[in-house]
C-alpha cells in the first residue's frame, strides 16, 4: 500500500485522458509504459520534470491488473488526487476569508462556532453531518466507477480522469459532476488534450500546496508561508477526521485517540 500511495505522487504520468491501453488495438506493439514515457517526456506544460518513476511503479502489475491495466489505474489515481487537492486548497483558503470563518446569521449546522481555523471548522461539525458527507463522497466515487460512453479506465482504450454523465440517473440528480453547466465553448482535440496536461500538472501542484498548508498550521517550518503574521494553527490530528466524536466512555476514548494517532 506504501508503495501505491508514493506511485500517485511520484509516477511520471502525462496527458489525463489519453486512452491508457490504445497502443493494444493499434499495429505498434509499444506498452502502456511505453505511451507514458513518450507524453511525459514529450509534454512542454509548466514545469515538467519528464518521466520520474522512482520507484519502478509503473513497470508493476497490481492486484490482477496486467502492466497496462496497472498504468491506467496509477493514472487515473493521481487524476482523482490532483482533483481532490485543487479542491482541498481552495478550500482551504475560502475557509480563511471572515465572510465564511466569521459570525452567520443562520447557523450553517449544529454547534458552528465563528473565528476558527479550518481544521477547527470540521471538527466542529457533529458526526452525523461528516457521515452526510462522507456518503454523499462515496456516491459520487461509485458512480465514476461505471464505464459510461467509454471503457473502464483500466480497459483498453480507457479514459484515465474520464467521469461518466450522472444526469438521469435517479430523479434527483439534476446536473452532471462535470460540466453542469454547457456554457463552454466547444473545445478542438488540440485544446483538449493541452487542458488534460494542464490539469495534472495543476493538480500535482495543488497536492505540495494543501501538504505545505497543513504542515504550517502545525508549526512546520514551510518557506514562505512561515512569512504570512496571523497565519492559522491547528493543535488537533489532521490524520484523525472524527477525533473525540466516537466515544461511548472516557477509558474507550483515550485508548481509541492513542491507536488511531499513532
Amino acid at each position: 500500500m506504501s508503495k501505491i500511495i508514493l506511485a500517485l505522487a511520484l509516477i511520471g504520468s502525462a496527458s489525463a485522458f489519453v486512452p491508457a491501453s490504445v497502443a493494444r488495438s493499434s499495429v505498434a506493439t509499444s506498452s502502456a509504459r511505453d505511451e507514458l514515457i513518450d507524453l511525459a517526456e514529450g509534454s512542454s506544460e509548466g514545469l515538467n520534470p519528464g518521466f520520474w518513476d522512482p520507484l519502478g511503479c509503473s513497470g508493476m502489475s497490481f492486484w490482477t491488473l496486467d502492466n497496462d491495466q496497472t498504468v491506467g489505474y496509477l493514472r487515473h489515481a493521481e487524476i482523482k488526487h490532483g482533483r481532490v487537492a485543487m479542491a482541498a486548497f481552495l478550500g482551504y483558503c475560502v475557509q480563511c476569508l471572515d465572510v465564511v470563518k466569521g459570525e452567520h446569521t443562520f447557523l450553517p449546522y449544529r454547534g458552528y462556532v465563528a473565528d476558527v481555523t479550518p481544521q477547527e471548522q470540521w471538527d466542529n461539525i457533529p458526526v452525523i453531518g461528516k457521515l452526510q458527507i462522507l456518503t454523499f463522497v462515496g456516491m459520487l466515487e461509485s458512480y465514476g466507477e461505471i464505464p459510461g460512453d467509454v471503457p473502464h479506465y483500466t480497459a483498453p482504450g480507457g479514459l484515465p480522469g474520464y467521469y461518466p454523465p450522472i444526469k438521469g440517473n435517479r430523479p434527483e440528480i439534476l446536473f452532471d459532476l462535470y460540466k453542469p453547466f454547457d456554457i463552454f465553448a466547444e473545445q478542438t482535440e488540440e485544446e483538449k488534450s493541452r487542458g488534460r496536461l494542464v490539469e495534472v500538472n495543476n493538480g500535482r501542484a495543488a497536492q505540495l500546496a494543501i501538504i505545505a498548508l497543513l504542515s504550517e498550521s502545525k508549526g512546520l517550518v514551510v518557506p514562505p508561508l512561515d512569512y504570512i503574521e496571523g497565519f492559522p494553527k491547528y493543535s488537533g490530528d489532521c490524520m484523525v477526521p472524527f477525533e473525540g466524536q466516537f466515544h461511548t466512555n472516557e477509558a474507550l476514548g483515550a485508548w481509541t485517540e492513542a491507536t488511531l494517532a499513532r
